[in-house]
C-alpha cells in the first residue's frame, strides 16, 4: 500500500505544472487527500468491516467533493486533477496512472446488480465533465474529451468526443495526455467531408448539362418502345444502391463511432 500510495504522490508532479512543493500537495490537493482516504476505506470495506468504509467516504467527500465508494477498485498512479464533483461507483475498475479530471463521473445506468460500473485500462484520460457510465470497458491508452458521454467499450489507443462518446481512432500515434486542445472535432470533418461530395456532385450535374443536347424525335412503335426501355429499367436499381453507399472514410468513422 506505501508504494502505491507513493505513485499516487509522484504522478502530481509530474502531470500538474502548478506542483511545487510537497508540502503544498499533502495539504492543498484534494485528489490525493481523497485517494489516501480511499484507500484506507476499500481495505477495511474487502475485509467486510461495516459502516466505516462508508463514513471516511463521506468525511472523504465532505473535504475534498470528491466521492469514491469504498468498493471502487483504483490502481497506483491515480490523479484526480482539481477534482470537485468527480464521482466513482461501487464497481469501478479503475487501470494505473489514470488521470481524472473535475466532474468526471464514472457511474452507472439503472438499478441493475452486479458490475454495473465502467472499468478503465491503464494510462487513461478522461476531461472535465465527462461521463463514462454502464458496465463498459475502456482500454488502455485512450483520451475522453471533456463533456463527452461514452456508453459503449472503446478499444485501447483511441480517443473518444462527442455526445453521445465517438471513437476516433488514433493507433500508433504517442500523444501527451495533457493536450486537450488537440482533441480532433468529427462532426466538423464529417461536416466537410459532406460538403467536398455536394461540391463534387455539383460539378458532375453542370457537366452534363453543359454536354446536353436535345434528343431527336422519332415514331416508333409501342413494341420497340418497351424493347429500348426494359434494359433502362433492369439497371435503375444497381445505380440507386451503389448511389447509397458511404464511400468516405471520415463520414463512416463517425457512424460507427457512434453507433449508428
Amino acid at each position: 500500500m506505501f508504494s502505491t500510495l507513493l505513485a499516487d504522490f509522484q504522478i502530481i508532479f509530474e502531470r500538474d505544472p502548478a506542483a511545487r512543493n510537497w508540502l503544498e500537495v499533502l495539504f492543498f490537493y484534494p485528489g490525493l487527500q481523497a485517494i489516501i482516504l480511499h484507500r484506507i476505506a476499500h481495505k477495511l470495506y474487502k475485509i467486510n468491516i461495516p459502516f466505516i468504509p462508508r463514513l471516511i467516504s463521506f468525511i472523504a467527500r465532505f473535504i475534498t467533493g470528491i466521492e469514491i465508494h469504498p468498493g471502487a477498485a483504483i490502481g497506483k498512479g491515480f490523479f484526480v486533477d482539481h477534482g470537485m464533483g468527480v464521482v466513482i461507483g461501487e464497481t469501478a475498475i479503475v487501470g494505473n496512472y489514470v488521470l481524472l479530471y473535475q466532474g468526471v463521473t464514472l457511474g452507472g445506468t439503472g438499478k441493475e446488480s452486479g458490475k454495473r460500473h465502467p472499468t478503465l485500462g491503464d494510462n487513461v484520460v478522461v476531461g472535465a465533465g465527462a461521463k463514462v457510465l454502464g458496465n463498459i470497458e475502456i482500454g488502455n491508452n485512450v483520451r475522453i474529451g471533456a463533456g463527452s458521454v461514452v456508453l459503449r467499450n472503446v478499444p485501447s489507443n483511441c480517443t473518444v468526443v462527442g455526445v453521445p462518446g465517438r471513437v476516433i481512432y488514433r493507433s500508433g500515434v504517442r500523444v501527451d495526455p495533457l493536450e486537450h486542445g488537440s482533441l480532433p472535432d468529427s462532426e466538423a470533418e464529417v461536416i466537410r467531408a459532406l460538403v467536398d461530395r455536394i461540391e463534387s456532385l455539383e460539378q458532375q450535374v453542370e457537366q452534363l448539362q453543359h454536354k446536353q443536347t436535345p434528343a431527336p424525335v422519332y415514331h416508333i412503335s409501342i413494341a420497340a418502345e418497351e424493347a429500348t426501355l426494359a434494359p433502362i429499367q433492369e439497371e435503375i436499381p444497381a445505380t440507386q444502391g451503389a448511389a447509397c453507399q458511404l464511400k468516405n472514410k471520415a463520414i463512416q468513422e463517425f457512424l460507427d463511432g457512434a453507433g449508428i
